[in-house]
């Protein structure tokens, strides 16, 4: 049959109309898009661009040849988006219908190329959010000095905001329990204590401002959110030059996020796991004017989450709001505020006791616990800061930042002393207490750095100051008619909260420290540099314990020296030495009730590293000695004459010595890598091992791969934690009996698919083969490690 010309018409303009409609929709892809590129390589940038751009890519890869590419972040016009790639490269891009194509700029574009500002030594811009990449360019976390990884004469490692998503690390201990050479003791519930190379972490920085950790009153810190932070910056050894008086084991520097979009962008998140474990974030940035001089930025998160331990319950809140602005070409000035309340239900104070009245090893169910359903170590934190940074020219850079804090907690909690009858599960004791209490500390700092010449070379020099006070005053209430424990065996978390008794100072204290340090890099020649400096430090402690007795001051002046050496072996190899001194005072008493003398010693350190891949992939070697006297030492079945407080004794010519290895960044665009293995022994004088909860080996492994080709939405990868044997002799209730936890491993999945450049849901499994395992404390208590578990999250960004 003839077709009729009026419907033959009809179809073709429906066809025609359907085809403009497509070329309008494909030109306004073509004309904007969600851009999430890392700062890499140029060749590499430029694939990812054009399949993120919706482009057929045509260059020669030669052209990218030497050539490094910005981070490009957010929904920008495509145009721009490309501009911002090839700036500064010598380089141009013409997008014709769907094709991209590079090709060296003509040489009226070239000879005019726009200005390009380098902020940083070597490395480059430190942050690590959105360059997908488990290594940084830079840090100035070990001397204040911006240098690679590669320049810097310690060992730095530094968990990226890619590695902490990849991994779902959503707190600061989950982070560190992954960091190379640290290991992490779970107290109870809230507490954890951190060490490395034998001794414990008391050195914590908020954007290289320290402050002082307290594992006694430390369930907030322990438990902090890692939402807010673009990065954790851990250097191992002794950092007695920036942080003053402490433990040569690590400092701890946790970098915030800040508002650096010019565009509207953000990104939310849902999150479901095991044991009804529910998490959602939300991520907004936005300029906040025309220009895009001032930006702003909030980070929210709620978590609500029961656990495997009977009766826990725990619901967190964290909030965090940044403004940057541009207040000139050359100045910059930043404030925000963060707030974290952890609200949880059933918390433990110590753990479950390891032995019965017989002498034998318990073994309970992992569920176990000595809380009632009613105990509580709630806690409030706040941080406020503000951050003025100015650049002078010629590379002079000043910078000054002020920060306050504040932790606040409530916590009536049960101790149960004793160990139970094998049959009748009687002879725990319960001491109820509840703690309430504050700790607040102001902190100032102010850095000027920048280059100099002298004999025809450069050199760098950065010298600073910073002031340190932190005020705290707990109060207990002990019970008026506390119950009997009863039987362990039934124990069911509903022994009765008792009337609380007279409101007793339990401890108050006051800690000054301030100091000036300067440093100063010299080039000795192409391949030498040479770093020398110190600190010269001020530390004052003001302090009384139970009921306002036990009084404790201290005021001292100490210089602690520090240098380093960096010789470069080649254009990827570099050898590299440090030496430093170590100051700490103790508040620890012996059996008669006397305080112990500070802590002194020397750290030596010396290694290999190396850069490859144009800085994304970088490896080190060390061995160290730490050598120190008047480390504190628990005094094993003995107490504070007239208390319960564990005495303690001083142990003198204790050394450490170990090696550590590490490798860690891109080994291709689509592989990342992070490895590590360490090994240290720590032994007094009279050779007997010092702090055996710290674990004498480590190995850490996680690596993500993203499939190619057709399966280039999918993202697959693993890890493993493995730690050696543990042990602690004594302690509150055992005597002569070693409580020991043998070696063990971790093993972790997960994988990612994304369904658009906006739309991501991973899937995170840890503890795959359910290890059974016992984190041993201080009382010679335990805690169940996790069991197997698992957790999706959706991401939006847009």
């Amino acid at each position: 049959m003839p077709l009729s010309k009026k419907p033959c018409r009809t179809a073709l303009a429906h066809v025609a109309a359907c085809m403009v409609l497509a070329l309008q929709m494909q030109a306004a892809v073509a004309q904007s898009a969600n851009f999430d590129i890392p700062a890499q390589p140029l060749a590499v940038a430029l694939d990812q661009f054009a399949r993120q751009a919706r482009l057929q890519l045509v260059f020669s890869p030669g052209l990218a040849q030497g050539r490094h590419a910005p981070h490009v972040t957010g929904r920008l016009d495509v145009r721009q988006a490309l501009d911002v790639l090839l700036r500064g490269s010598g380089l141009q891009g013409r997008i014709d219908g769907g094709t991209l194509t590079v090709q060296p700029a003509a040489a009226s574009q070239s000879s005019e190329l726009s200005e390009v500002r380098v902020e940083a030594s070597r490395g480059g811009d430190a942050r690590t959010e959105g360059s997908g990449s488990y290594t940084t360019p830079s840090t100035a976390a070990s001397t204040g000095l911006s240098l690679s990884l590669r320049d810097t004469p310690q060992s730095v490692s530094v968990i990226t905001r890619q590695r902490i998503d990849d991994q779902e690390l959503q707190t600061v201990k989950e982070i560190l329990r992954s960091t190379p050479g640290i290991t992490v003791n779970q107290f109870d519930t809230e507490r954890s204590t951190f060490s490395a190379r034998g001794f414990d972490v008391d050195n914590f920085q908020y954007d290289g401002v320290p402050t002082a950790y307290k594992v006694q009153y430390s369930g907030g810190e322990s438990e902090m959110d890692s939402v807010i932070y673009d990065r954790v910056e851990v250097v191992r050894g002794a950092t007695g030059l920036l942080t003053g008086a402490g433990y040569p084991s690590a400092s701890i520097n946790l970098v915030r996020k800040h508002a650096d979009s010019k565009v509207f962008t953000g990104m939310v998140s849902l999150g479901a796991g095991s044991w009804n474990d529910y998490r959602g974030t939300v991520d907004l940035s936005t300029p906040l004017n025309k220009d895009g001089s001032v930006r702003g930025r909030i980070v929210a998160a709620h978590q609500d989450r029961e656990s495997f331990t009977n009766y826990y319950r725990n619901k967190r809140d964290i909030f965090y709001g940044v403004i940057d602005a541009d207040l000139g070409r050359d100045t910059r000035f930043s404030v925000g505020v963060s707030y974290q309340k952890n609200d949880p239900r059933g918390s433990n104070w110590g753990g479950f006791p390891l032995w019965f009245a017989d002498g034998t090893r318990t073994d309970w169910d992992r569920s176990v616990t000595t809380a009632p359903r009613w105990a509580a170590w709630a806690t409030e934190q706040t941080n406020v800061n503000a951050t003025l940074s100015h650049a002078f020219g010629n590379g002079w850079k000043a910078h000054l930042q002020a920060m306050h804090s504040s932790h606040a907690e409530s916590t009536p909690l049960v101790f149960a002393s004793g160990w139970p009858d094998r049959i009748t599960g009687l002879g725990l004791t319960a001491y109820p207490n509840r703690y309430t209490g504050e700790r607040q500390q102001d902190s100032v700092d102010f850095k000027v750095s920048g280059p100099f010449t002298v004999a025809g070379r450069v050199h760098e020099v950065i010298v600073g100051g910073n002031y340190t006070r932190q005020d705290a005053t707990f109060h207990a209430e002990s019970a008026l008619n506390a119950q009997p424990l009863g039987n362990f065996f039934a124990w069911d978390g509903s022994y009765p909260e008792p009337a609380w008794g007279e409101y007793t100072l339990s401890e108050q204290y006051r800690t000054t420290q301030y100091g000036v340090y300067g440093a100063a890099r010299m080039s000795l020649n192409d391949r030498t540099k040479f770093i020398l400096g110190g600190r010269w430090s001020r530390w004052d402690k003001d302090r009384v314990g139970y009921d306002g007795g036990s009084r404790y001051t201290f005021a001292q002046t100490r210089f602690v020296p520090y240098a380093g050496l960096v010789f470069d072996l080649s254009n990827n190899y570099s050898l590299y030495a440090s030496y430093t001194d170590i100051f700490r005072p103790q508040e620890y008493q012996d059996r008669s009730g006397n305080w112990l003398s500070p802590l002194t010693g020397q750290s030596l350190e010396a290694g290999i590293k190396g850069e490859f891949l144009e800085g994304q992939l970088n490896a080190a070697v060390s061995i160290f000695e730490i050598r120190q006297d008047n480390l504190a030492q628990a005094d094993t079945g003995h107490f504070v004459q007239g208390t319960k407080t564990q005495a303690y004794r001083m142990a003198k010519g204790t050394v450490s010595r170990g090696v550590e290895a590490e490798v860690s960044g891109q080994l291709t665009s689509d592989w990342n890598l992070s490895a590590s293995i360490s090994h240290f022994k720590a032994r007094d004088n009279q050779d007997q091992d010092v702090n055996t909860l710290s674990a004498r080996s480590t190995a850490r492994l996680f690596t993500t791969w993203r499939l190619p080709g057709a399966w280039s939405r999918l993202t697959v990868g693993g890890g493993i934690n493995w730690q050696s044997k543990t042990y602690y002799d004594g302690g509150y209730e055992t005597g002569d009996l070693r409580a020991t936890q043998g070696a063990f491993s971790v093993v972790s999945l997960m994988a990612a698919y994304k369904f658009s450049p906006q739309l991501r849901a991973q899937l995170n499994i840890d503890n795959l083969f359910d290890k059974r395992y016992i984190n041993i404390n201080t009382y010679s208590q335990g805690t169940y490690g996790t069991p197997r578990s698992a957790r999706v999250t959706m991401v939006y960004k847009f």
